[in-house]
């Protein structure tokens, strides 16, 4: 399947052109309604291309499915199904997908909306027990980094079934545009237990705060690891090096130190970096054209990194959907709203 390949921020003409069109894709807010409100249409059925395995309708463990996960819950909703969407949409084989969606009790009735919206998605939905993890949070610097479903990424190798070796996670802000196998294939070497795009150019010691640095015990975790800031919304994991090392426990244990003495700051992305910085597997930063929420305060229009593009992360406080909704888009947001299946009052005719 040919690559969509998106080149470096386009020209202003272009960006006036994109910003005309963005009235097109702009939903109304009385559809957008809080707490499920919103209804979402059927998206096209995606067929494999010839040369693709046949898989088993019953098999969720085949070796040969593609796993990604993902979380579920109404703030994000409207950006899950875009990111599905997209997946399905620039997959080659997208009836050998398969969708892990973690929920909050509370939120597994949202599995339904997709079942929706996707008949032919093969899907499953687990329980988060959000009670085991919410005394552990650490305040920081956006409430919506402190929401307990964010450190469900910590957990997946005890919430998917054991048979399941290998899955991608994904954050719920992303669109991809580019085949999702070429993610999952990539190689994790000998021991990496996951893989994901390094920023070495990042201020690292920033994540942190001066107790860690300043107490040679504590400090000592990155010595002899060239440990560079990763960005947790988009890893390949490997679920049996997972489950063997007991990763879950060693984040646990720097989420409790945190509790007694402050060492970080950032919400769930601290400990990941804490345990696997300098001992990831990399992966092309076209995997995560990350940042394009803005910073976590503000939320202001940020362009693409140079290069090819293969996924767009919108990162950071401003969510494209909410940006639309507002109508004070970013130039960027017009390549999410394509993939946005929100029930309007209108439709557009091609």
């Amino acid at each position: 399947m040919p690559k969509l390949l998106l080149q470096p921020p386009p020209s202003h003409h272009h960006l006036y052109l994109l910003l005309l069109l963005l009235p097109f894709y702009i939903c109304s807010t009385e559809a957008a309604g809080a707490n499920g409100s919103q209804k979402f249409k059927e998206a096209p059925q995606f067929y494999n291309s010839p040369n693709c395995l046949l898989l088993s309708s019953n098999n969720m463990c085949s070796q040969e499915a593609v796993h990604v996960a993902m979380t579920l819950d109404f703030p994000y909703l409207r950006g899950t199904m875009a990111a599905i969407l997209s997946i399905l949409q620039h997959s080659s084989c997208p009836e050998n997908l398969h969708f892990h969606f973690i929920s909050s009790p509370s939120s597994t009735s949202l599995h339904a909306t997709i079942t929706s919206s996707f008949p032919s998605l093969r899907s499953q939905i687990y329980t988060f027990h959000t009670s085991s993890i919410s005394g552990l949070i650490s305040t920081s610097i956006r409430s919506a980094l402190d929401s307990p479903l964010n450190y469900a990424r910590n957990y997946l190798a005890n919430l998917l079934p054991p048979c399941i070796k290998k899955v991608i996670y994904l954050d719920s802000d992303v669109i991809l545009v580019d085949d999702i196998s070429v993610l999952a294939a990539t190689p994790l070497g000998k021991t990496a237990v996951l893989a994901a795009p390094e920023y070495c150019n990042a201020n690292f010691t920033s994540y942190f705060t001066p107790t860690l640095w300043s107490n040679p015990s504590l400090s000592l975790i990155f010595e002899g690891r060239n440990a560079c800031y990763f960005n947790t919304g988009v890893m390949v994991i490997d679920l049996e090096r997972w489950r063997k090392g007991d990763y879950t426990k060693k984040i646990v244990e720097w989420m409790e130190l945190q509790k007694r003495i402050r060492i970080y700051v950032l919400g769930s992305l601290p400990p990941f970096l804490l345990v696997f910085a300098g001992n990831i597997a990399p992966v092309d930063h076209r995997w995560n054209q990350h940042g394009l929420g803005g910073d976590n305060f503000q939320g202001l229009c940020r362009d693409l990194h140079p290069g090819p593009v293969s996924l767009l992360h919108w990162s950071g406080k401003g969510k494209p959907w909410a940006r639309l909704d507002a109508n004070q888009p970013c130039p960027l947001d017009a390549l999410w709203a394509p993939y946005d299946l929100l029930q309007t009052p209108f439709t557009l005719e091609s």
